[in-house]
């Protein structure tokens, strides 16, 4: 399965089709109806079903008030209105053109609502337009996408004709669990979780972060299964209440491998379970169905973005890129055959009307480019992305990063700060800063810190901890960003020389000048000559770095170092 999953999805990604799509055909080929080298489906899809719980659980982490508060109109708006409205649109097709039962047609159209995540965020990352009013919209209607699948399951459960499900709790009972789960696993993560990552923090034991992180997401998911409840909520809710934690960017790098994985291993198991056979006997079925759905969600899409004031060009590449169906209908198809609400059959050619549906999205994007590209004879003035200022990630929050972070969020810079220190933390927590927990020289955190969007990423550590290799490491993994390091002396300098850094800063030097003069002030030294003086040292200093730079020789223009008065520079000491 990872060898097949490994060479599909790299032939994909190439010919720029989406990963999803490359694991959903090399599940068919080793599935039963093709290659047959694997077997039981059904069980491995147990396992992997807790890469959509490790997905949930992403998304709720994405979640903090903040955010929220700032995109609240088109996440709950617009985002709002799409689901429904399309989920609409789209169930009154299927039941129109498969002849399906009410129950079936909206277990079938109110997955096709949502779109691809997996597909359409890499598509915006690689064209530079996440960042953009227009990216941001966009992965605002996929945020509340990826939280409308909770109550999209609740449906699918209440319609269910699965005599387990029937013989369950009533609905009203059902509801109070819910709440009452809810609100048990918000009182746990504040009085329990926060204490037991505050207690790993201090240890300093990254792997127990791992275990922390899987423990919390499949124990929270347990606790709703085992109240009747989806579990894919309770993944969420656990997210949801890491989300405004010091700890949050930490716990996202260390659980973004094993979502990767079993998620991957999801859509292989999808791509096995396919009934290939009967997509073969109604292909014209799967075609038109795919055409109806695209179709249909660009014209939705694009009249709610006219409403919300968008020009038409934006739109129709609204629509377009929002086109396709999603990953998350893979899931609530399996639900809804679960609940005995449609074949098996059914879920295999809608499985292949979204698969379709996906592979249609580049070549869509590609073949509007001109028509959504804005002409630039009517326009004046060309107005650039626009994010809110320039991010900054600054790496250490001690005495430096503190006074580094205030300047720049004096200037209304957003800033993401990070550290280790956990009581340094909580302190600056009670001065009202927020500082995640985590390694801030790990590529993987400072990707989950949003590194690759970022324009500054700054390094104000202590001591001798930044290599020239490091630098060269983020600078290759996020060219966008200027980086800045606090270097402890000069040897550290020295060790960065070579490294693609924008500007580095020994951490003593402007202290120790800055003393100097107090002092000649102190004995009556005219301002002028403290001003020459200075001067003096600094082009010494400068040329003896540059000496030593060159030669990576420590004793270079040891000459240059100010051992006795200089000529030209006479005591005035009153």
């Amino acid at each position: 399965m990872l060898g097949f999953a490994l060479v599909f999805v790299l032939l994909f990604r190439r010919l720029g089709l989406g990963a999803t799509l490359g694991y959903l055909v090399a599940g068919a080929l080793v599935g039963p109806q093709l290659l047959n080298l694997v077997g039981d489906a059904e069980d491995k899809m147990s396992i992997a079903e807790i890469g959509i719980m490790l997905l949930l659980f992403l998304v709720g982490l994405e979640l903090s008030p903040s955010r929220l508060w700032r995109m609240k109109q088109d996440i709950f708006g617009f985002g709002l209105i799409q689901v429904v409205l399309c989920g609409l649109a789209i169930t009154l097709v299927v039941w129109f053109g498969a002849s399906v039962s009410w129950a079936a047609a909206l277990a079938l159209g109110m997955p096709l609502a949502l779109s691809s995540t997996a597909q359409v965020l890499p598509l915006l990352q690689s064209q530079g337009r996440l960042r953009t009013p227009f990216g941001e919209r966009a992965f605002a209607i996929l945020l509340f996408q990826d939280l409308s699948i909770v109550p999209m399951i609740t449906i699918v459960t209440a319609l269910s004709r699965n005599p387990a499900d029937m013989n369950g709790p009533p609905g009203w009972l059902l509801g109070l669990y819910t709440v009452g789960a809810i609100v048990g696993l918000t009182l746990a993560g504040r009085f329990l979780l926060r204490p037991l990552f505050r207690l790993i923090g201090n240890l300093g034991e990254r792997e127990m972060f791992v275990f922390a992180g899987l423990f919390t997401v499949i124990a929270s998911a347990a606790v709703m299964e085992w109240l009747g409840v989806s579990a894919a909520l309770g993944a969420f809710v656990a997210g949801v209440m890491l989300a405004d934690t010091p700890y949050r960017h930490e716990i996202e790098a260390d659980v973004e491998p094993f979502r990767s994985i079993l998620l991957g291993l999801f859509f292989v198991t999808v791509g096995m379970q396919l009934n290939l056979h009967a997509i073969a006997d109604r292909p014209v079925f799967v075609v038109g169905m795919a055409l109806a759905l695209i179709v249909t969600k660009t014209v939705a899409i694009a009249l709610i973005s006219l409403a919300f004031r968008t020009t038409w060009r934006q739109a129709i590449a609204l629509g377009l890129l929002l086109s396709q169906g999603g990953e998350f209908g893979f899931v609530l198809f399996a639900q809804a055959q679960q609940a005995f609400i449609i074949t098996p059959d059914a879920a295999s050619l809608f499985g292949a009307i979204v698969t379709l549906s996906m592979a249609t999205t580049p070549f869509l994007m590609m073949a509007t480019r001109n028509l959504r590209a804005e002409p630039e004879a009517d326009r004046g003035e060309r107005d650039g992305p626009t994010a809110d200022g320039a991010n900054a990630i600054i790496v250490g929050y001690g005495r430096f990063g503190q006074t580094v972070a205030q300047m720049l969020i004096a200037q209304g810079i957003p800033v993401t700060l990070i550290d280790r220190d956990v009581e340094m933390i909580d302190v600056a927590g009670s001065f009202g800063a927020k500082v995640y927990f985590g390694d801030g020289t790990r590529l993987d955190l400072l990707r989950q810190a949003g590194a690759a969007d970022a324009e500054l990423i700054l390094f104000c550590l202590d001591d001798d901890q930044i290599s020239a290799e490091l630098v060269e490491a983020v600078h290759e993994a996020f060219p966008k960003a200027a980086i800045f390091v606090r270097a402890y002396d000069r040897r550290a300098l020295l060790k960065l020389r070579g490294a693609p850094i924008a500007g580095a800063v020994r951490e003593v030097l402007d202290s120790a000048v800055r003393m100097a003069r107090m002092a000649m002030e102190s004995v009556g030294v005219a301002e002028e000559e403290i001003d020459r003086t200075e001067n003096l040292y600094r082009a010494r200093d400068r040329e003896r770095l540059k000496a030593q730079i060159e030669t990576g020789d420590l004793r270079a223009r040891i000459d240059r170092i100010i051992t006795a008065p200089e000529r030209g520079i006479e005591p005035d000491c009153g």
